[in-house]
């Protein structure tokens, strides 16, 4: 093929490859994680930051690019979790980039034409640019090609959609060289020096012998404990830096009714299915068949021994063809099966392949067209390697020359496994899946073995519109007998159980005991502390009445939105009073360990090579406290009493085990300095989202 299809394939992959990921690979592993109260901005901003709102057009067109790519690239359906995980990933990337350009425009960080010229046409273009233009059998940038490939954008041959795309392509790469020189900026002022190099270095080496007695919090049943208003007040003030809440989170109670099917919704699809199943044995169309009758539209294709559910792969192996099993109830559904043919065949596969996107290319009709066309060249002598480099839009493969390595059955989609493993070696095959049109060469196929091909249909066991009907208003009739006081007393007088879902963040899209509870969170977060939901919500098999219980707003809470929370660690202060009284008493004329254990009523423990990086104590817990004050003790002293997270201690030191003296401090410099530029761009975008005064008002949108 001639340059100027070569430079035509190029740009198709350059832009399909890059379009929208050079600044987000600086950027899109940062979570940032925002909130504020929900419903005073207008109605279009989904958020603010820098005092610059943020549209819900604008998020939504952007959410809609990142679904529209995860659909293609994993071929998946979007459940209710991964909507809710790109919905979060989208939001911070976008977050990012508005927090960030502020810096750099502040900064006047530009990148010039000098600069920019040599990001694409220079000696040592930018890496993603460089890369489409290696030779993938030598490794070596090839000048010559981007020289060509840049004339070609000049040439006036170009559609301008594609000129365009290509700038739009340029203007993120430049952008995302002014994000790099941002964070070199920042992170140039980090510094190691040589005594935190030792610091580190003892940390992880000196080891410290010691033996400790200590009286633990349990040792007090809490039933004893009285805890008063000022004992929270106390704890509350000394911790509360813990108690800051980085956005707004809610919690609620529940009820949920079950609307399984019932008996006679069972003994009714049970009579559907022995139907179906005189009707499996006759049909001479079996793949229609299941995609009429069966919930799961699975595509009939061979398999190995072991690929089927292990109660037919037991007995459609050693059957006659025709064979039907069934009905059987499995995971919710009644299900049959038919043997629909057997056969001896392939093991693995050795193959390459060409993708092509018919959205690109024109449509399906185009794009098969396109693909006999590249069939044609191969068969003319066109290397397929040099062919799957310029077209094929899987990148992973093509920039291998197509090859997808050797694989068995079953690594593949249905419908690619049915061309390789029923083709012959040296076939070249064309055909269409969920993924675009493939060109597929057979490089070879290794090994023999029994397949089969079987035809499942399932019917799940649902319950019947008149038992759904029944559950919902018992349902209806709970939610209609409520007022804002009454919720646990009318659930408990209706033999009702009452769930809890607490710290739920305004983006949930599950909670503890509902996969799909992106509805009442939405409810809980238009909702008043208190108030019962205005409907019977529908979630999965189930339906839910529910009452928000809490609202715990961004910012430090106070002490009434923790004061459950903290109740336990409240106790144990007031038990630690008692129980380090208990160990001041026993060291009073104590000389050694034993005796302050005996006094007491508890014994000594010996520990060996603790280091005080990894301050876990055998048979216990990690104790931070205990170990930082062990690493500051001298040998053989009794130490006060030390409180810890389990318990009350006090410890003497045996003997610390100091290292070989550290002659060269650069390896330990050079790997503190790579761990603290690790967390260093997480920590810049933490500080500028605390700065930019972040609203998120997803929760009332999504």
């Amino acid at each position: 093929m001639g340059i100027m299809g070569f430079l035509r394939e190029r740009m198709g992959k350059i832009l399909a490859g890059f379009i929208g990921l050079a600044l987000l690979a600086f950027i899109a592993g940062e979570v940032l994680k925002s909130g504020s109260s929900f419903f005073k901005d207008s109605a279009t901003e989904i958020g603010e930051v820098n005092g610059q709102a943020i549209s819900y057009a604008d998020f939504s067109k952007k959410l809609d690019a990142s679904t529209q790519q995860f659909r293609q690239q994993s071929g998946q359906d979007i459940t209710p979790q991964i909507s809710s995980y790109l919905q979060e990933t989208t939001w911070n990337t976008y977050l990012s980039q508005l927090l960030l350009k502020k810096e750099i425009d502040k900064l006047g960080i530009t990148v010039g034409d000098a600069e920019s010229q040599a990001m694409v046409s220079g000696a040592n273009p930018d890496p993603q640019i460089a890369r489409q233009f290696t030779d993938p059998q030598t490794g070596q940038f090839d000048k010559a090609k981007l020289n060509q490939f840049l004339a070609y954008l000049q040439s006036g041959k170009v559609d301008p959609a594609q000129i365009t795309a290509w700038n739009d392509f340029l203007t993120q790469l430049f952008e995302a060289k002014k994000v790099q020189k941002y964070m070199s900026l920042v992170t140039n002022g980090l510094y190691v020096n040589s005594l935190d190099a030792k610091d580190d270095y003892l940390s992880k080496n000196k080891l410290v012998n010691f033996k400790y007695a200590t009286l633990d919090y349990a040792s007090i049943p809490d039933s004893k404990i009285k805890l008063i208003d000022d004992d929270y007040n106390t704890y509350y003030n000394d911790h509360k830096y813990e108690f800051k809440n980085a956005q707004e989170l809610r919690g609620f109670h529940y009820v949920a009714f079950n609307a399984a099917p019932s008996k006679a919704d069972s003994v009714a699809i049970k009579t559907q299915v022995d139907k179906l199943v005189g009707e499996l044995k006759t049909t001479t169309n079996d793949s229609l068949f299941v995609q009429i009758n069966s919930e799961t539209k699975t595509p009939l294709t061979f398999v190995k021994k072991g690929a089927l559910e292990p109660r037919l792969d037991s007995v459609m192996f050693s059957a006659e063809k025709g064979f039907v099993y069934g009905p059987y109830v499995a995971n919710g559904s009644y299900k049959m099966a038919k043997l629909v043919d057997v056969k001896v065949g392939p093991d693995s596969v050795k193959a390459r392949h060409i993708l092509l996107n018919p959205a690109t290319e024109g449509g399906v009709d185009k794009a098969l067209a396109k693909a006999d066309s590249l069939k044609k060249l191969i068969e003319a002598g066109k290397p397929f390697g040099d062919l799957a480099k310029m077209y094929s839009i899987d990148k992973a493969s093509g920039e291998k020359g197509g090859d997808l390595g050797t694989f068995g059955r079953g690594a593949m989609i249905p419908a690619f496994d049915d061309v390789v493993f029923t083709g012959k070696p040296g076939d070249i095959k064309i055909f269409t899946t969920q993924f675009g049109v493939h060109l597929v060469n057979i490089e070879s196929q290794k090994g023999s073995s029994k397949v089969v091909k079987v035809a499942v249909v399932d019917k799940p066991l649902q319950a019947s519109s008149k038992t759904q009907s029944a559950v919902y208003s018992k349902a209806q009739s709970f939610l209609s007998s409520l007022t804002k006081d009454n919720f646990d007393e009318q659930a408990k007088k209706q033999n009702l159980a009452v769930r809890n879902a607490e710290d739920v963040s305004g983006t949930a899209a599950s909670v503890p005991g509902l996969d799909a509870a992106r509805e009442i969170v939405k409810w809980a977060f238009k909702a008043e502390k208190n108030d019962f939901s205005d409907q019977v919500f529908s979630v999965g098999d189930k339906y839910v009445v529910a009452r928000l219980t809490t609202i715990k707003p961004k910012g430090t809470l106070p002490l009434d939105a923790v004061k459950k929370q903290i109740e336990p660690a409240v106790k144990n202060m007031i038990k630690a009073k008692e129980l380090t009284a208990k160990f001041n008493s026993a060291l009073n004329g104590a000389t050694n360990i034993d005796q302050v254990a005996q006094k007491a009523g508890s014994r000594v423990v010996p520990v060996q090579n603790i280091v005080f990086a990894n301050p876990v104590i055998p048979g216990a817990a990690a104790e931070y406290k205990l170990v930082g004050a062990i690493f500051g003790s001298q040998p053989n002293k009794l130490s006060k009493p030390v409180e810890g997270s389990q318990g009350i201690y006090v410890y003497s030191v045996d003997s610390f085990v100091n290292p070989a003296q550290l002659t060269n401090a650069v390896r330990e410099k050079q790997q503190l300095g790579q761990a603290l530029l690790q967390r260093s761009e997480g920590s810049i975008l933490d500080a500028l989202k605390d700065k930019g005064n972040v609203k998120d008002n997803r929760a009332k949108f999504l």
